[in-house]
């Protein structure tokens, strides 16, 4: 049985994503497909509109055979640690043959170059990046120069040099290249593959009927539909008639279960970073009242704080508040993973005793086809580490207080997203501890 990987975060599920589970069964002919996939909060720092599990039964719905949970530390991290917390989940299943990612650039000789760089450091390049960092360049500006330094004067062959160190920037590249380093560095015999996006780039927000829509895009216009209290249907002055649904215009960018989804009205609880403004606010003056430091947060440095401090007296929105925060030097997905690491009660101190701990050790389980069960029964007779079914056995099946502590802060995590979600729409809140897992 030939079993595939992807690393995902499905927020929302959409054709490009469709696009690549297709492709990987069909012409990498693999049998299975397992999906690493973050949980309520994601990689840029933002709150995925739709919850894990409604992301989980999208993807085992479209393609995927079981779906696992990101920890939310990783989950929420910098690429770097996003992928070494993914990659170390996979290796460690025992069963996971190639990772297949998409990447802006297609090429992976390029990306497998730069992968080695990064996973050897050579002094030359660490003396680049160190100056530029000095110099007050944003660290993945820096880092895409001083690899672009490093190749070309080492002369290593790459497919494209044009525009190279734009390539190295771009945000599937910079996690492409991460995986790989991240599988050098264990020695891990997964093969990584990867497959030239299609469509719209990252940070695209427009949306065509031609090409594949960013998952940025639907999410911009899912909260601007929400912004305009825009009812069901949607009247056209031009013909005096009323369109099908507002829905429409994102119809062509979604597999027809998840269109259906976004149709039912019972389904459209959709929650934005500023849903999480007041929350915030509170956590970051309250932190500041007690006289504790903000330093304490994983990733909140002296100079994050101190623009932390020097603007919260104006805080309006979480969003707004990351854009009064920008910098030359710090990017605004910087400063949104900082605040959510603070609303989160992130610890600095809880990501080295991870990484010296070899990064994830137990894996959460969200949801499994039927095809998925051999999967699983592969997983259990080679893993080594143990899998979580149900959170009130989970004490019992992690022995290590640290791992221990991974677990409960996806717990917090979720229970905070649920209680926002619940008050927002005027509902009991879901219990993270009653949730079934998903089964197609």
């Amino acid at each position: 049985m030939k079993i595939a990987a992807v690393i995902a975060e499905y927020n929302p599920f959409h054709n490009g994503h469709f696009y690549q589970l297709n492709t990987i069964r069909e012409k990498l002919g693999a049998d299975r497909i397992i999906v690493v996939m973050s949980g309520n909060f994601t990689q840029r720092g933002i709150p995925a509109i739709i919850d894990k599990f409604d992301r989980c039964k999208m993807a085992l719905e479209n393609g995927a055979d079981v779906v696992f949970e990101l920890p939310v530390y990783y989950a929420t991290g910098s690429a770097e640690f996003f992928a070494q917390g993914s990659v170390s989940l996979l290796d460690k299943l025992g069963v996971v043959d190639m990772l297949h990612f998409g990447s802006e650039d297609g090429n992976l000789d390029t990306l497998f170059a730069c992968a080695k760089i990064l996973a050897n450091e050579p002094i030359s390049f660490k003396e680049t990046l160190s100056t530029l960092l000095k110099e007050g360049v944003s660290f993945p500006t820096a880092q895409a120069k001083a690899l672009t330094e490093e190749l070309l004067k080492h002369n290593i062959p790459i497919a494209n040099q044009n525009d190279l160190q734009q390539t190295i920037a771009l945000p599937n590249n910079t996690l492409g290249i991460e995986y790989i380093k991240a599988l050098l560095q264990r020695k891990s015999p997964i093969q990584p593959m990867t497959l030239k996006r299609e469509g719209n780039q990252y940070h695209e927000l427009k949306i065509t009927d031609e090409q594949f829509a960013s998952a940025n895009a639907i999410r911009s216009f899912l909260y601007n539909l929400i912004l305009s209290n825009s009812s069901e249907k949607s009247f056209v002055p031009e013909t005096g008639d009323f369109t099908l649904s507002v829905y429409d215009t994102i119809q062509r960018q979604l597999p027809t279960s998840v269109y259906d989804y976004f149709v039912d009205k019972t389904h459209q609880e959709f929650l934005f970073s500023d849903d999480f403004s007041t929350v915030l606010y509170y956590k970051l003056s309250n932190t500041l009242h007690s006289g504790n430091g903000l330093e304490e947060y994983y990733d909140v440095t002296e100079p994050i704080r101190d623009i932390i401090i020097k603007n919260l007296t104006h805080f309006t929105t979480l969003s707004d508040f990351c854009l009064a925060c920008k910098s030359k030097n710090l990017t605004y997905n910087r400063i949104n993973r900082c605040l959510t690491h603070i609303l989160l009660d992130l610890k600095q101190e809880k990501i080295q005793e991870y990484k010296a701990n070899d990064y994830t050790n137990y894996a959460r389980l969200l949801g499994f086809t039927e095809r998925g069960k051999d999967v699983l029964k592969a997983i259990k007779a080679n893993s080594s580490i143990p899998i979580i079914n149900k959170l009130s056995k989970a004490a019992r099946e992690l022995d290590n207080p640290l791992t221990l502590s991974s677990l409960k802060a996806d717990i917090h995590a979720s229970q905070l997203y649920y209680m926002l979600q619940g008050q927002k729409y005027k509902h009991i809140a879901k219990n993270e501890f009653t949730q079934e897992l998903i089964r197609i």
